[in-house]
């Protein structure tokens, strides 16, 4: 498993555009990909479950990327993120 901790960079916060293009990223591989909000989990291939995060600028959220093509998927799913606020802060 892969894991890196990454901030909200969008203003209205992890909204329905750029929730669906993190989405679009994940369903690209076959590994299963999840965003983590404090206790909560998503699923990064639901937009639905997405958005249930509820998370706002400058959240810190951990993407956790399991299986056969998880570095790409992990390298996908983070430049989503990219941005002033959306940087790499730690990968494992």
């Amino acid at each position: 498993m892969k894991t890196v901790r990454l901030k909200i960079p969008w203003p209205e916060g992890l909204h329905l555009r750029p929730a669906s293009r993190v989405v679009g990223a994940a369903k690209r591989f076959r590994s299963t990909v999840r965003i983590r909000l404090g206790a909560s989990v998503a699923d990064a291939r639901s937009v639905l479950s997405m958005m249930a995060l509820c998370a706002s600028l400058n959240a810190v959220v951990i993407v956790e990327v399991e299986g056969v093509d998880e570095a790409e998927a992990l390298q996908a799913v983070a430049a989503c993120f990219a941005g002033p606020a959306g940087t790499d802060l730690t990968e494992r």
